[in-house]
């Protein structure tokens, strides 16, 4: 993500990253309506912490690492989203951030990068910029996974709006779990006899790169 967002920020598209994860908990935990950071939370800020201040990246050092990340959860709807507060105010601020106003999301001085959730952002949420998908769960239905990795099979667009056609941008980076390699395989065989898409050479794995 952070070597992606070097490369695209001076072209004005913001990079986002989307973490399918199994269970809720792991992410945020709520004890009387209290949320605190699950182990996912916890594992991605010390990470963050870590690799954000390497040289390379101090350009990208301008946020707390709490206001990069957040979560959105069918859960949620019961009224807890953002923080331990659990005010409502703030959890219409991360619902329409996340699920309604776009334009806000792919501001490239909006802090929201890198997005947590479980089932809600399947399917019903188009964002064009989601470069990293990473599958923390493990996923069985066919039709799930098609949707899960539609949500970065879009061309991204820049801060004006406007579509970019480049095919080395518009590159998606699925990190899976074992479960996908045949349904990968499958689905491009289906493209390929439905659309006469050729994946030849397109799709690889990093290690092979």
């Amino acid at each position: 993500h952070l070597r992606k967002e070097l490369k695209l920020k001076k072209l004005g598209i913001k990079v986002l990253s989307l973490f399918f994860i199994d269970r809720v908990a792991n992410y945020r935990n709520y004890d009387n309506g209290i949320a605190s950071k699950g182990k996912f939370a916890q594992w991605f800020e010390q990470i963050y912490k870590e690799l954000i201040v390497k040289p390379a990246y101090c350009q990208l050092n301008q946020y707390r690492v709490e206001q990069v990340h957040n979560g959105y959860f069918s859960e949620d709807k019961k009224g807890h989203i953002k923080d331990t507060s659990g005010d409502t105010l703030a959890d219409d601020s991360t619902y329409n951030k996340i699920m309604k106003h776009k334009e806000m999301l792919l501001d490239i001085n909006e802090p929201l990068r890198f997005i947590f959730t479980h089932t809600a952002l399947r399917e019903g949420w188009d964002n064009p910029n989601v470069f990293q998908i990473c599958t923390l769960n493990e996923t069985k239905s066919e039709t799930k996974k098609r949707q899960e990795i539609g949500r970065g099979l879009r061309l991204a667009v820049n801060q004006s709006g406007v579509r970019c056609r480049d095919r080395n941008i518009n590159r998606l980076t699925v990190i899976a779990n074992e479960s996908y390699n045949d349904f990968a395989k499958a689905l491009q065989t289906e493209l390929i006899e439905d659309c006469g898409v050729n994946f030849s050479g397109r799709i690889k794995q990093k290690r092979d790169r």
